[in-house]
């Protein structure tokens, strides 16, 4: 997922996302056409790269009758449009973003009355179904043993493990201020510990982060324990093990409170639920692309009934309390003390 939420991200695309994107304005209800060719529909995704061209292929060769564009964008720069446009948006479907920006702009989404929402787990399942469950992602406690071997630091076994002075410039973790990964850890710990000691404790752990401190992106610590500066990473579980399906040597392990994760969202926006077209391409997307992308990258469970074929992934996880993750309103309020 693409999380860079910078500050000035809001200021600045909400006022450049209007003029970029005004030439796709649709033409009716929902869809747009080129001069008479094919209809267009429009899709934005804060997914990777990598993961937005699969679901780009299964779109291209499913609908040949539509000209379906899927537009790769930051989290930032999705909310902001959503927010500065809201229902007279070029957008029509929503494939992924994180669900506390869909749960605020709610009143510019569609009420999906005709969307089957069995197949998913019921607490994903929004009560007003202003949105459809599309992905969810855990982080976890990530370890280069040779590393911690060669510093003569021990496995963590905890937290507060993480601030003892065996592992001073071991420790390297994504800054919540502009990661996604590092705001998971921050609310999971805020509500384990409450705020004062939550905040105290990253004031300490600050003192152990490796290189220049708290990594701006969420990959960071991952990155930091391949190339061995660092011993423990607080990252996001499936990335570490495809770094694992590639022969690194990492592990993933998991504290007491649990592994912290977050959820994602798709939707349509409001009025574009009108046009049959746009609804038989968001019916696939979150039918068929949804199971395609879990199979392949992301295995954590949103359907009742889901195949993965990702090896090493770990299992029967036990998850933390994220109490809030859906509240643009508590993230901001966190983030606004947020100093490192």
């Amino acid at each position: 997922m693409k999380t860079k939420l910078k500050l000035i991200s809001g200021i600045l695309a909400t006022a450049m996302l209007c003029g970029i994107f005004a030439g796709c304005k649709s033409d009716g209800e929902g869809g747009s056409s080129k001069g008479g060719g094919k209809k267009t529909i429009n899709v934005y995704s804060t997914a990777e790269d990598y993961r937005n061209e699969n679901a780009r292929k299964m779109l291209t060769e499913h609908f040949s009758e539509y000209d379906v564009i899927l537009t790769d964008i930051d989290t930032g720069s999705l909310a902001a449009k959503l927010a500065a446009e809201g229902k007279d948006s070029d957008i029509d479907i929503i494939m992924e973003l994180e669900t506390s920006y869909l749960v605020r702009c709610k009143d510019s989404l569609a009420t999906l009355d005709s969307v089957d929402f069995s197949p998913f787990i019921e607490e994903f399942v929004p009560a007003d179904k202003k949105y459809s469950p599309w992905l969810m992602n855990s982080a976890g406690v990530i370890i280069n043993r040779k590393v911690l071997e060669s510093k003569g630091a021990a496995v963590p076994t905890s937290y507060d493990d993480l601030l003892k002075p065996e592992y001073k410039g071991l420790v390297s973790m994504p800054s919540p201020k502009s990661s996604g990964t590092g705001y998971m850890f921050l609310l999971n710990l805020v509500n384990e510990r409450g705020e004062d000691k939550a905040f105290e404790y990253f004031d300490k752990l600050a003192e152990n982060m490796s290189g220049a401190g708290f990594t701006t992106s969420g990959s960071g610590p991952v990155k930091a324990l391949l190339q061995g500066e660092a011993g423990v990473g607080l990252g996001i579980t499936y990335q570490a093990v495809n770094e694992i399906n590639n022969g690194a040597e990492l592990e993933v392990i998991y504290f007491p409170e649990g592994a912290p994760y977050n959820t994602y969202s798709a939707a349509v926006i409001d009025g574009k639920e009108k046009d049959a077209d746009v609804m038989k391409v968001f019916n696939y997307i979150i039918n068929e692309v949804s199971r395609e992308d879990k199979r392949l990258y992301i295995p954590e469970k949103v359907f009742k009934e889901q195949a993965s074929d990702m090896e090493n992934f770990p299992q029967n996880i036990k998850y933390g309390n994220m109490t809030g993750i859906d509240s643009v309103e508590t993230k901001e309020r966190l983030l606004d003390k947020w100093v490192h």
